[in-house]
């Protein structure tokens, strides 16, 4: 039996196929081990305690009443803003010891122990950031106090926008060499320190673009210094340009690689609309798939083709579900019927439209691709079509930036999820089925993790057609006995595919209300299907 729950290939009436274990299976990845990186140990050792007392008969008692006492600390990440405080006091026995921990963000906890031992303590950060914790340990009998402190650091990452701002250009010369990258070799890109972007960033936006190449391949973005992983960023063929975009994790020296996994050499473009650090700034909220402009039936903007040159305006703030304020917007922005070749730039109101391009489009295609971009201080973003013929535009938007979203990013050591051409797949190992679907059970059992960063790459297709990536509105029980019910397929696409075409494109899905994320083939033919994960958002 096939792992998805499709129809059965030539039986037109046929019942949908009852799910397994496999189809609605959690992803095979250790996400501890893969954002080992985010979750660090802070300690302050008992012999910092730093000791004082209640006064002089305190003072005169202590000697002979628990000479001993200490407190040791130990804090422990364990979610975007949340960590454990492990309290070890020392002490005499038969004393009771009063605890008060002071988190440093105008919060408090008490504790209390009896002779020595260890007390484990949980708390939740509103905002990220650097706190220092201060335990004060005194002798209930005798008012002798102990202080120790440790100063710890949130795991999380908050967004910022910037530009949109081209950071790499092997055509000219930006940010790099004149000359195109060689085969299976990698271009360094700097982003902490490049421009305004700060020291310390832990993820940056990029949209990855590939010209002028002469064979087949993909790019592959990883951090400076870390091994290459197996996932890829950008799929290409010859004499296409391809754009992706990605959340890419980013060195300890501040630069990011790209490696160029082709047979020949390629022109590079990288442009940043963002990026990630431990700061606080704005969280994430991930949203299931709203359709905010539509050219073809008039949606969002005026009825018919963007013209050649020119723009239109779109209210994303304080609109359908998207409240005021926010500071970015991840859309995917679809190009169709285009008259001729040319690109899409997004970009904010009250700003004049960028070099950077977001989706590159030949004349005839459909093409699809991820955008984050800065929101204009009116709620607007710009969208401008830099061919010199009209086009048709879709705009979804897939989830907002504010101060007030909780949802914080942990960057994980890039994963492959399902590889649908694997026959030892866990997940999924068969293609899968025209008008089929694959749900994938990534948050069951973390309601705090509200969207995951992947990226998604269809791959031997035989008719044209698009992928839509949506929440599940059934809940893991009800695939579990049988009780599930075929969810609706979005309007919305996450990639667009003709037949014999590779396309990637990155998509920030949202986990919904039950945890289980869809992803459907929405074409008349079987495909393969690639899913890898960068990241998640946690609001805890």
């Amino acid at each position: 039996m096939a792992a998805s729950m499709g129809l059965i290939p030539g039986a037109a009436q046929a019942d949908p196929v009852t799910p397994g274990k496999k189809g609605i299976s959690a992803p095979d990845v250790d996400l501890k081990k893969a954002a080992a990186e985010n979750f660090k140990t802070f300690k302050s050792s008992a012999e910092r305690s730093v000791r004082a007392s209640a006064g002089d008969k305190a003072t005169a008692q202590s000697a002979v009443a628990n000479p001993n006492l200490a407190v040791g600390l130990a804090a422990y990440n364990v979610s975007a803003h949340s960590l454990e405080l492990d309290t070890t006091i020392t002490s005499d026995p038969n004393r009771y010891v009063d605890a008060v921990i002071n988190w440093g963000d105008n919060t408090t906890s008490n504790e209390t122990a009896y002779g020595s031992t260890t007390m484990t303590t949980a708390h939740n950060y509103a905002e990220l950031g650097t706190y220092t914790i201060t335990v004060t340990a005194t002798d209930r009998a005798d008012g002798t106090s102990v202080t120790n402190s440790v100063e710890i650091l949130t795991a999380g990452s908050d967004f910022t926008p910037y530009g949109p701002t081209r950071l790499l250009d092997t055509r000219s010369g930006i940010g790099g060499a004149k000359a195109k990258v060689a085969p299976y070799t990698t271009a360094r890109v700097q982003i902490a320190g490049n421009g305004s972007i700060p020291a310390g960033v832990t993820a940056v936006v990029l949209n990855l673009t590939v010209t002028n190449a002469t064979s087949g391949g993909h790019v592959t973005a990883f951090p400076s210094g870390a091994e290459r992983p197996i996932t890829s960023n950008v799929n290409f063929a010859p004499g296409q340009t391809v754009p992706n975009l990605s959340v890419v994790p980013v060195g300890a020296d501040g630069y990011v690689e790209l490696y160029n996994g082709g047979w020949e050499s390629i022109d590079l473009i990288a442009d940043v609309t963002g990026y990630y650090t431990k700061a606080a700034s704005s969280g994430y909220t991930p949203i299931a798939p709203v359709r905010f402009a539509d050219t073809r039936d008039g949606t969002g903007t005026a009825r018919g083709q963007l013209a050649g040159q020119s723009s239109f305006g779109l209210q994303i703030g304080n609109s359908r579900g998207v409240p005021a304020g926010v500071t970015a917007v991840a859309l995917n922005v679809t190009v169709t019927n285009p008259r001729e070749a040319g690109h899409l730039t997004a970009y904010p109101s009250g700003q004049s439209a960028p070099s950077a391009s977001n989706v590159n489009f030949t004349s005839g295609q459909t093409v699809a691709n991820s955008v984050i971009v800065p929101v204009g201080a009116d709620g607007k973003i710009n969208i401008r079509n830099g061919a010199w013929a009209g086009t048709d535009v879709i705009v979804d938007v897939v989830g907002y930036y504010s101060l007030a979203s909780e949802g914080a990013y942990l960057r994980l050591k890039p994963t492959r999820v399902f590889d649908t051409r694997d026959p030892n797949d866990p997940i999924q190992n068969t293609p899968l089925w025209a008008r089929d679907f694959i749900p994938i059970d990534f948050a069951s059992k973390a309601p705090n993790r509200t969207g995951y960063v992947l990226n998604t790459t269809a791959t031997n297709t035989a008719g044209p057609g698009f992928v839509s990536v949506a929440p599940d509105p059934n809940y893991r029980w009800q695939y579990d006995n049988g009780s599930w019910t075929w969810p609706a397929a979005p309007n919305s696409s996450t990639l667009n595919f003709t037949a014999g075409k590779t396309v990637p494109n990155l998509v920030q899905a949202s986990t919904g209300y039950t945890g289980i994320i869809d992803f459907f083939n929405q074409s008349d033919e079987d495909i393969d299907l690639v899913v890898d994960m960068f990241g998640y958002y946690d609001k805890d």
